[in-house]
């Protein structure tokens, strides 16, 4: 067992509990999520937790889908979680499993706990239920139903699978305790009606198992021996012993852990679907979303997702951790892994009128400084140049160390030239072009004579140059916490008209035409992208900022 791991209280747990044999050697956890939205990073946290555990200590990690509930159940929100957990390098291997797999079974332990006088069905109308079960500071009342026969309970239950009953019309409770301080355990539902159409299941059931009383089952027939949940799970956690108690059936050990919260977003599959369904963004992989997809299209790595993970750690109280650690986790790791290439966003023409018109050269580029084993790539070199507008200045101030007139700069990779003339639209006195002269003595960007100039650019040869566009983003909400609102607001008052800049006319070296989703790039003196598979053509190539160059975290940290 590696001992460089962070540790945490959970992986203590897990530590002590092979120590004393607790389960025979065993670790096997699970990873369960409800298949009515996109994952998010939150949900990658817990799948680095369930697979991460069970991977250094050689156990076993299942994929299980919790889908009790057909109205909010999608085979699209399967297939994207599926696709989220192998990106993120995790593998379930044969254990993919799905509540509905164990439906027959479920049904059969609620017919042992009818029997054993622990459930009854109750006629009670919805909002009647809520009303008997009291509240925080005051007790709940039995229903009229709650003492029904046995046999009267396993008849009206066996009919209300039957698909006798109306929707809504009775439920199946739990008997348990209606004044009990935990509210989770007054007596809580466990079955209800439900004429819909199942995902996997068609219309062989008309009722459908609660969360509740389907989580602690699925973790007992799996055989699960450390079932870890966020903290919203612990004042159910007395409920999933009391069934599994009840039942007298293998019985798992829920522990439960501090749910990630970032700064600048919401992590609600509500809020996250309510933000889709009205627009606000482009779907659930929409690049501002701390969706998995929408990480992964917005070019984030799953390695610096699973550092940051790691970096976050495992907590017992919730705290709201700076979206800024996220960010350096991904330039830390794409620093090292991301293709370097000039990108001109706002281009000015540049015309070397000491270079032949007529030719052409390719220069050697290094791919990646921090990787050597990446190579090097050709970039074509000519007379006439784009360089970035921001880089030139007719008056330079002190300290200005980029091109102006009579000012030497270096072309990265290339050679050193001088501005000589300043050419602008007659009326509106727009700079259209600089015309410079360049030192044929200074290729690959190095003088021979020992001179040094301050002031570095990156350029694109204007013959050779691919069109694209770039896509930056801000913080999808303007306050630091969007969860906590001003009276009589909602969070999507807080949604940040700004979040999407979207540059078109940026000028790329040509090999950027070859990018591909899943690719990363560092734009020199730009920041990291990924070529936007979804928007993309053939002839029309739209490229995300990943993350700036700046690394606030980093500085903060005084890295």
């Amino acid at each position: 067992m590696p001992s460089e791991k962070r540790t945490n209280f959970i992986r203590e747990i897990v530590k002590q509990d092979l120590k004393s044999g607790k389960w025979g050697g065993r670790v096997h956890t699970r990873f369960p999520p409800e298949p009515n939205g996109y994952l998010h990073i939150g949900h990658a946290k817990a799948i680095c937790l369930d697979f991460g555990l069970a991977e250094e200590f050689g156990g076993k990690t299942n994929l299980r889908f919790d889908d009790t509930n057909p109205i909010k159940e999608e085979e699209e929100y399967i297939r994207s979680i599926i696709e989220d957990v192998h990106w993120l390098g995790f593998d379930w291997e044969d254990r993919l499993y799905f509540a509905s797999d164990y439906f027959e079974q479920m049904y059969e332990y609620a017919e042992q706990l009818i029997r054993i006088g622990k459930a009854y069905v109750d006629d009670l109308p919805p909002e009647k239920i809520r009303e008997y079960r009291g509240t925080l500071t005051t007790p709940g009342k039995n229903s009229p139903y709650r003492d029904r026969p046995v046999e009267e309970n396993l008849d009206l239950f066996r009919r209300m699978r039957a698909g006798e009953f109306e929707d809504g019309s009775r439920v199946l409770r739990a008997k348990i305790d209606m004044s009990h301080p935990n509210m989770n355990m007054r007596d809580p539902v466990i079955y209800r009606i439900l004429h819909a159409r199942h995902h996997r299941t068609g219309d062989s059931w008309c009722i459908y198992p609660m969360y509740d009383w389907a989580h602690g089952l699925e973790d007992s027939i799996e055989r699960i021996t450390h079932s870890l949940c966020t903290l919203e799970f612990e004042d159910h956690r007395p409920l999933y012993d009391w069934f599994l108690d009840q039942l007298g059936v293998y019985h798992p050990q829920q522990i439960e852990f501090a749910p990630l919260n970032l700064t600048y977003t919401v992590m609600s599959k509500r809020k996250l679907k309510q933000l889709v369904v009205e627009g606000l963004v482009d779907g659930w992989d929409d690049p501002r979303l701390p969706t998995l997809s929408g990480l992964r299209r917005r070019g984030y790595s799953p390695e610096a997702i699973r550092a940051f993970s790691d970096e976050v750690g495992v907590a017992k109280k919730p705290s709201l951790t700076e979206i800024e650690l996220l960010e350096h986790c991904l330039r830390t790791d794409l620093n090292q892994r991301a293709l370097r290439v000039m990108v001109v966003l706002n281009p000015l023409k540049v015309t070397i009128r000491n270079y032949p018109e007529d030719q052409e050269e390719w220069l050697e580029a290094d791919n990646n400084p921090e990787r050597p084993e990446d190579g090097t790539r050709q970039i074509p070199f000519g007379r006439e140049l784009w360089i970035e507008r921001d880089d030139f200045r007719e008056e330079a101030p002190r300290k200005y160390f980029r091109l102006a007139p009579g000012r030497e700069v270096r072309l990265k990779h290339a050679y050193y030239i001088t501005c000589v003339d300043v050419v602008k639209d007659e009326q509106s006195g727009e700079i259209q072009e600089l015309i410079c002269e360049y030192d044929p003595e200074t290729k690959g960007g190095w003088s021979q004579d020992g001179r040094k100039v301050k002031g570095t650019l990156h350029w694109v040869s204007a013959r050779h140059a691919q069109p694209i566009e770039v896509r930056h983003f801000d913080h999808l909400f303007t306050r630091k916490n969007p969860n906590e609102v001003e009276s009589g607001k909602s969070f999507l008052d807080y949604v940040n008209p700004d979040s999407l800049t979207i540059i078109k006319g940026a000028m790329a070296e040509p090999s950027l035409a070859e990018a591909r989703p899943g690719m990363y790039f560092q734009f020199l003196r730009q920041g990291y992208y990924s070529l936007d598979g979804k928007l993309s053509t053939a002839s029309h190539l739209v490229f995300n900022r990943s993350v700036s160059l700046r690394d606030s975290w980093g500085k903060k940290q005084g890295s």
